[in-house]
């Protein structure tokens, strides 16, 4: 959750592993595993699909 809060703030790869005080390539690992579960091609639909899993969560759908 840290690793996409990071993205939908506009990080980049690196600015999010310095943060989290992990690699670049476990950031990586961590968004390709993301954009796989969701079913998206780019960081945006991620962001857009995630936004909207958590509104129909919170909304009781």
């Amino acid at each position: 959750m840290e690793v996409l809060d990071l993205i939908g703030e506009g990080f980049s790869s690196k600015q999010i592993a310095g943060k989290l005080f992990i690699s670049i390539n476990t950031v990586e690992t961590h968004r390709r595993h993301m954009l796989e579960k969701m079913e998206v091609k780019n960081s945006m639909q991620l962001i857009r699909r995630a936004t909207h899993a958590l509104l129909l969560t919170e909304s009781g759908f």
